[in-house]
Order: C-alpha cells, then sequence, then structure tokens
C-alpha cells in the first residue's frame, strides 16, 4: 500500500509540474524565418502565432505568391523550433518518473 500511495503522490506532483509547464509555455516564444530573414513568424512554444514581420521590400503586388509561401515556411520554421522548446521541458518534467515505454503525456 506504501507503494501505492507513493505513485499517488508522484502522480500529484506531476500533475503540479505539468500544470508549471503548460503556462511556461505560453510564456516562451520562438521565431521562424524565411527567405534569409525577409519573413519572421513568432510564436509561444505551445504554437500560438504572436506576430510576423515582413521585411518592406517583398511587398509588391507581383510577387505575392512568393510571400505567401514564405510566410508557410516562416511558421513551419517557428513550429518546429515550439514543438523542440516542448519536448524539452517534456522530458524535464517527467525524467525523474517511471512512465512505460511508449506513454506519451500530450
Amino acid at each position: 500500500m506504501a507503494d501505492f500511495m507513493g505513485m499517488m503522490k508522484q502522480a500529484a506532483q506531476l500533475q503540479s509540474k505539468m500544470q508549471e509547464m503548460q503556462a511556461e509555455l505560453d510564456r516562451i516564444e520562438v521565431e521562424g524565418t524565411a527567405g534569409g530573414g525577409m519573413v519572421t513568424v513568432r510564436l509561444t512554444a505551445k504554437g500560438e502565432m504572436k506576430g510576423i514581420k515582413i521585411d518592406d521590400s517583398l511587398v509588391k503586388p507581383e510577387e505575392k505568391e512568393i510571400l505567401e509561401d514564405l510566410l508557410v515556411a516562416a511558421h513551419a520554421d517557428a513550429r518546429r523550433k515550439a514543438e523542440t522548446v516542448m519536448q524539452e521541458k517534456m522530458k524535464s518534467v517527467a525524467g525523474g518518473l517511471p512512465l512505460p515505454p511508449g506513454l506519451k503525456l500530450f
């Protein structure tokens, strides 16, 4: 029974750490770039877009399609960085707990 109580305590600690991590992921921001820095997308580590910067040289009607493609590429770059941050945070939170292989917390 002591093992069960210990596991329950660890589960409660994990839940608390997860809540703290979720709040931290809302505060952490990453930037993705495309076109040699001509387009920048800023996201939270949870993937919420916070801003876009576009170099003035790209704002030409005949280059609209290029701009649209660069926005997609910059967002993808930022999203990959956000996922990396989230994975690192998950490792630090769950690092001490004996979780079964293949268990996904998100």
